[in-house]
């Protein structure tokens, strides 16, 4: 994806997620919102990514990986996971977003084994298993994260579900433009958090015990 657009779908998606935090009192451990005109408080865990105004359940999501082995997100309950969406070539961002995974799984220490990293692949032509085996391999990512391929009508409409926009770059076709945000979905399956693809490993390490209590 061209760096100007990668950058303007970070920059958009973190304005809307940050504004979608301060409403819902994202920045303290209690919020105020009114119900029949009186104000009532209630308990939200402090997280630093922002949080989805309500929580819902994470769509349908079965896939196979780039090592063959099937992926069912429904049988992910009773762990944190984060759903990301990139491609192998990519020459910016989507490398950024593995080696920030990367940092943050080590930062978690003990606590990594509570989270699942799940990155869907946006380039059903490009993304071929051993492309893509090479390329998490770079990264240091091997055997701690799954990597969804498939083809361009399975790809597709798992991108449709979960709101995902992915085409060939206009000014080239080899590069893919797509959107970017990584989902946090708590151990009860529902989506709870939302980050940018230009996220701080800090904020995992911060919200993945949070979500695991959700």
């Amino acid at each position: 994806m061209p760096r100007r657009l990668h950058l303007l779908l970070a920059a958009v998606l973190s304005v809307a997620l940050v504004s979608g935090a301060a409403a819902c009192g994202g920045g303290g451990n209690k919020k105020q919102s009114v119900a029949n005109g009186q104000k009532v408080s209630s308990s939200m865990p402090d997280y630093a990514g922002a949080v989805a105004t309500p929580p819902k359940p994470a769509p349908a999501l079965r896939l196979t990986d780039s090592t063959g082995r099937p992926f069912d997100i429904v049988q992910q309950r009773g762990k944190v996971v984060l759903v990301t969406w990139v491609y192998s070539h990519c020459p910016d961002v989507c490398p950024l977003i593995l080696s920030n995974l990367k940092v943050a799984l080590t930062k978690l220490g003990s606590k990594a084994k509570d989270l699942s990293i799940v990155a869907v692949s946006t380039d059903p032509v490009g993304d071929k298993p051993k492309v893509v085996n090479k390329f998490v391999a770079a990264h240091g990512m091997a055997g701690r994260m799954q990597y969804l391929v498939g083809d361009k009508g399975t790809l597709g409409a798992a991108w449709k579900r979960w709101g995902i926009v992915a085409a060939p770059a206009a000014s080239n076709p080899d590069l893919v433009e797509h959107s970017a945000p990584i989902y946090g979905i708590s151990a009860s399956g529902k989506i709870t958090t939302l980050y940018p693809a230009n996220f701080k490993p800090e904020q995992i390490v911060h919200d993945v015990p949070l979500l695991l209590q959700q």
